[in-house]
């Protein structure tokens, strides 16, 4: 069954840079920031967040200001950080889009 070894050498060979993607997906940082510079955040190409930076000022103002600016902050990391998942994962599974259960 050359046709069986040929599909597992595949299967192998693609696990092999699955790993070697999320290596890279955990190292790649993204800086966000937000509001002027008043919320910076650094997140990961896996999606978590590394650190969160808030100027002083910032947290004067007034409570639904700095919540809609955080999540508009998070919200932004985290899309950056998914768009560049998707884009490593993609190199990796030839456009497949992704194997289910794995993202």
């Amino acid at each position: 069954m050359p046709n069986m070894n040929k599909l597992m050498k595949q299967a192998q060979k693609m696990q092999r840079d699955m790993l070697k993607a999320q290596e890279k997906l955990s190292q790649k940082e993204f800086e966000i920031s937000c509001g002027g510079g008043a919320v910076k955040i650094t997140v990961n190409g896996q999606g978590e967040i590394k650190n969160l930076s808030l100027d002083e000022e910032f947290l004067k103002e007034d409570k639904e200001f700095v919540e809609s600016t955080l999540l508009e902050s998070i919200t932004e990391a985290v899309s950056k950080s998914k768009e560049y998942q998707e884009e490593a994962m993609s190199s990796v599974t030839g456009g497949m889009g992704g194997l289910p259960g794995l993202m």
